[in-house]
């Protein structure tokens, strides 16, 4: 779905980036732009990909949180800082606090991925698991902000976060003068707002398209009612954008220069993130490859040269595992299927011999013999098999039907 955008100029300016971007200077990395010749094919234009997965801490994060730490004044510094975070903002915050000599506490929800909680320990804060989404977990920061006057550092919500995020949009420009058109992920709206902020100044002609999760999607509302709303119980495996209400600066700037908001499929996310594995050879995190979804899902409507900036590499690894295998699902290179046997010597032999005839690849496979629907001399076989596509996965089940199988999918 597309939701056009248009409106005023916003709060931060080009001024407030470039500032960002002194500030940064041998502090966050530039980071690499890489070439997609699949995407590229699918386009029909050159498309590039922005690679802040490979940013210290893994994401562009780093950049809004040292920005916005390294403006306290002594007083405010003394006092200590607290985020809340999924996780990428906690990293952020954890190591521009360490790297500027300031105390942090982070809180994380609950349900955060272990490897992003470990290193935001390891980059010298205090976690506290609160919540279970990251609003909730924004709350509990913001208590103990006002408990103990340490400096709240929101995630999106302040003009130095977003002008440190901007950063990202002035490399781009540097990177890739020639590009008509960024995607970029939208949570809070942070790092959109900031790229669209350094993007427009300088080239008003680049278009600016956000890419949300469907089932965590706060901007569609928001903008079509002109503030921002907030959605209830926000879920996606995207949990770098899984945000339930946009923040009011970032909201402004959004509505005011990005052109476009687009949501994707749980689906698309799976692919888009098996295809950054495996044709850019590049680790990104589900919210760090929504654009890639978004191009996946409508290469026509983007002009190109096309950056995709994908945002982030901190994936759990067992929800990379879990990704992986939806995503093969969802490109039609894994299938699923159970079919009934008769339970005899030999009768797995002749299931297997069909998938052979086929070239199917088992990868697991599972009986069950004591269920009270199955015939005294039946057994159901559970059948997990990596395929060539959704051609292939059409031929093995029609080849099992053949041989006198009854398939359930």
């Amino acid at each position: 779905m597309t939701y056009s955008t248009a409106g005023s100029w916003p709060t931060v300016t080009l001024d407030d980036v470039r500032g960002a971007q002194k500030m940064l200077a041998g502090i966050a990395r530039v980071t690499a732009m890489e070439g997609s010749r699949h995407l590229s094919q699918l386009v029909g234009a050159p498309v590039h990909f922005k690679c802040e997965n490979l940013q210290r801490t893994g994401s562009f994060k780093l950049r809004g949180a040292y920005v916005r730490i390294a403006g306290l004044i002594a007083e405010e510094r003394a006092a200590g800082v607290v985020a809340a975070s999924a996780g990428n903002h906690a990293q952020g915050v954890a190591l521009a606090s360490s790297l500027l000599g300031v105390r942090s506490t982070v809180f994380m929800p609950k349900g955060a991925p272990l490897p992003k909680v470990a290193a935001t320990r390891e980059y010298g804060a205090e976690v506290r698991l609160q919540g279970t989404v990251v609003d909730e977990t924004l709350a509990a920061a913001e208590d103990y902000a006002r408990e103990t006057g340490a400096v709240f550092i929101h995630p999106f919500d302040h003009r130095d976060v977003i002008a440190g995020q901007g950063t990202v949009g002035l490399e781009i420009l540097e990177q890739c003068p020639e590009v008509r058109t960024i995607v970029v992920g939208i949570g809070g709206g942070g790092l959109a707002a900031g790229i669209a902020v350094a993007v427009k100044a300088l080239r008003p002609d680049v278009k600016v398209i956000g890419v949300q999760a469907a089932g965590a999607a706060a901007y569609p509302p928001s903008l079509a009612a002109g503030h921002p709303v907030a959605i209830d119980h926000p879920a996606t495996m995207a949990d770098g954008i899984k945000v339930g209400r946009p923040g009011d600066v970032p909201f402004k700037i959004v509505g005011d220069l990005v052109d476009e908001v687009r949501t994707v499929s749980e689906d698309a996310l799976s692919s888009a993130l098996l295809l950054c594995l495996e044709r850019a050879k590049l680790v990104v995190e589900p919210a760090g490859a929504s654009p890639v979804a978004a191009l996946l899902a409508e290469p026509e409507s983007v002009q190109g040269p096309v950056v995709a900036v994908l945002s982030g590499g901190n994936v759990d690894p067992l929800l990379m595992q879990r990704i992986l295998r939806h995503g093969m699902a969802a490109a039609g290179r894994y299938l699923s299927l159970r079919l009934r046997l008769t339970d005899r010597p030999g009768a797995l032999a002749t299931l297997l011999g069909v998938l052979t005839v086929v070239d199917a690849n088992v990868l697991d496979v599972g009986h069950v013999r004591t269920d009270p629907r199955l015939g005294l001399t039946e057994a159901e076989v559970e059948l997990h098999l990596e395929t060539k596509g959704p051609g292939h996965c059409t031929e093995v089940a029609e080849a099992l039907r053949e041989a006198g199988y009854t398939v359930m999918l």
